[in-house]
């Protein structure tokens, strides 16, 4: 059920960056928050001052007011149809909500392994393809990604909520809409509706979907929403959709009517279990157990209930009639499940919306006010007057400060505010989009900060892949990137071999006064010929700075003693465990900082931009100290 998550990946480390970012953008935001308070409350005090002036007959009466006159500018809009209004503050409130779920601690890690992923797990190949695009950007960028989606989302919700007419308002629409298939694409996997197993019950097709629907219709011209049309066919299209998970409910081979397949337990058993076992207060996991059991002894009514009134409601809403008691129906059908199966949506850590109960219901209440009379219809413009020589009383022009209405002013700048609070999301979130390197913050978060040391390095006397005798003084001048590698390892060894070939190319000139050099851990398989082969394997026989050190048994022993790199064969093979280490050596072989080059599996398959990142960062801080 894609919205839930089991706690999140965390990290005190990239849990500080997140927070920190929060507070620098949001710093910013109240910076511009305050600058557009003060204009607002700047021109109300000014126009109150010459109102003053005007009533005392200082200006011959030319001072009157655009708020004091009956066609002010929201007035001349006539009035929002009813329907419209809920749709706009509705899902306004609710991408603020998910916005403000978007600060738990849990996203910045979490939520590619908690959400992103397993809302793709059992998707067609392509489909998890498209997600692996966005597991790999935020987990590349966890940190800007998770901060930007914060902003992004608050901010569509606020303009949704303070635009409430004309071009600002269908561009709070578009922007829901837009935003909201992102979502839907890459973060629901397209709320897992090409996965089998597919229902309604458990949140498909993905709330997400349900507010870029909304979107799309709040971003409509409102003469649109003034019949019933609107309603009609948008009533037909969720009448259909119920139709559609009423048989896919009631279809016999999918788990449903069981409580127990096979001494396993059914498929809406097994669900609500996994609800109950989510982090979460033991009230609302009672609540679902309780739910489960029922499934479990009960499968053939549970099941048979959820059919007929999705049968029930989607019928009623294809034929247009007795909308009210189908809406009512449906609102208990929405709510019962959404606290006894979906378990709310967001509890767990990483849940990043209330799931799709509560949405599509509040779509459904749009769709029948807009199909129905409840709704009003709103009230069209009033017709334009002609336009006169003079624009104010006795024939005399106003300035533009008597002809603004401080509350449209006022909107205006509620609404600015909202655009910047979403432009501030979304632009490091498209760099960020653009960078194909992990942020150094990843490999931190995965093997620690880099530790400072300054102390003399071990010395050493061994030779190259070429046999020619090489020691640490002979580095003197020049920066040493130190590290341990097995010449026969397949796993970690050549990945930290790659890094610091990528490390070596980022630092373009620089590279020039560093050198990257490696000895051999392995007390069986240390010959030149066996460092060569990995040089070969790895493309590094032709980097210039680039040393695969050896020796007799005896003096790598003694090295790997002074660096504490001393492995272990393991059982069965060939390769060595050892430590995983990159030391950062100055020019006068001090060692500077020393760096855990393991992989770990928390790095999410990014850390080949992270560590090289990291690792030049370093070189750089070195050479410049």
């Amino acid at each position: 059920m894609t919205g839930m998550g089991g706690g999140g990946g965390n990290s005190s480390i990239v849990l500080q960056a997140f927070q920190n970012a929060l507070l620098r953008q949001g710093s910013l935001l109240l910076i511009v928050a305050l600058v557009l308070f003060v204009a607002w409350n700047g021109l109300r005090s000014f126009q109150y001052r010459q109102m003053v002036r005007a009533r005392s007959g200082s200006d011959g009466g030319a001072g009157q007011l655009a708020v004091d006159r009956p066609g002010s500018h929201l007035a001349t809009l006539g009035t929002e149809p009813v329907a419209r209004r809920v749709a706009r503050i509705g899902f306004g409130a609710f991408w603020i909500f998910d916005g403000l779920l978007q600060v738990q601690s849990g996203m910045p890690l979490g939520l590619p392994t908690n959400v992103l992923q397993p809302a793709a797990a059992t998707s067609p190949g392509w489909v998890q393809g498209i997600v692996n695009f966005g597991v790999t950007l935020w987990t590349r960028h966890p940190v800007t990604a998770a901060a930007a989606t914060v902003w992004i989302q608050v901010g569509i919700g606020l303009l949704l909520i303070v635009a409430p007419r004309g071009r600002w308002s269908e561009l709070a629409g578009l922007a829901s809409l837009l935003w909201g298939m992102v979502v839907w694409i890459f973060g629901n996997a397209f709320g897992a509706i090409f996965a089998p197993g597919l229902t309604f019950l458990f949140g498909a097709p993905g709330a997400v979907l349900f507010y870029a629907i909304a979107g799309g219709l709040v971003a409509l011209p409102e003469r649109v929403w003034r019949t019933e049309r609107l309603g009609r066919y948008l009533l037909v299209g969720m009448g259909v959709f119920l139709l559609v998970m009423a048989g896919l409910q009631a279809f016999p081979g999918r788990g449903f009517w069981q409580g127990s397949l096979g001494g396993e337990p059914g498929t809406l058993v097994a669900m609500t279990r996994t609800m109950a076992a989510t982090p979460q207060p033991h009230a609302t996991s009672a609540l679902v157990s309780w739910f489960s059991r029922l499934a479990e002894h009960h499968a053939v009514l549970v099941n048979l209930v959820a059919t007929a009134i999705m049968a029930v409601v989607g019928g009623a809403f294809v034929a247009g009639r007795r909308l009210r008691t189908a809406l009512g129906l449906l609102a208990v059908f929405c709510v019962f499940d959404w606290v006894f199966v979906e378990n709310f949506g967001f509890l767990g850590g990483t849940g990043t919306d209330p799931n799709s109960m509560l949405p599509f219901l509040l779509l459904a209440l749009v769709a029948v006010l807009a199909a129905t009379s409840w709704s009003g219809g709103g009230e069209p413009a009033p017709k334009a007057t002609p336009a006169t020589p003079a624009d104010g009383p006795g024939g005399v022009r106003r300035s533009w400060w008597q002809k603004v209405d401080t509350s449209w002013a006022g909107r205006l700048a509620a609404m600015v505010g909202a655009i910047v609070m979403i432009l501030v999301g979304s632009a490091p979130m498209a760099v960020a989009a653009l960078n194909p390197q992990a942020d150094p913050i990843v490999i931190e978060a995965a093997n620690g900060v880099p530790e400072v040391a300054n102390g003399p390095a071990p010395g050493f006397s061994l030779v190259d892949q070429h046999g020619r005798p090489v020691s640490l003084a002979s580095f003197r001048g020049s920066t040493v990137v130190l590290t341990f590698l097995d010449p026969v390892c397949v796993n970690d060894c050549p990945t930290i071999a790659q890094e610091l070939l990528v490390a070596n190319e980022q630092l373009g000139p620089d590279a020039a006064n560093v050198k990257f050099v490696a000895v051999a851990t392995n007390p069986v398989y240390h010959s030149i010929t066996t460092v060569n082969q990995f040089n070969r394997q790895e493309n590094l026989e032709n980097v210039g700075n680039w040393y695969f050190l050896t020796g007799t048994l005896s003096e790598l022993q003694s090295v790997w003693n002074a660096y504490n790199a001393g492995g272990t064969v393991l059982p069965g093979g060939s390769m060595i465990l050892h430590s995983d280490v990159v030391y950062i050596i100055d020019s006068s072989g001090q060692i500077r900082s020393i760096v855990n080059s393991n992989p770990g599996a928390a790095t999410n398959g990014v850390l080949p931009s992270s560590f090289s990142n990291l690792v030049d960062q370093q070189v750089r801080a070195v050479q410049k100290s």
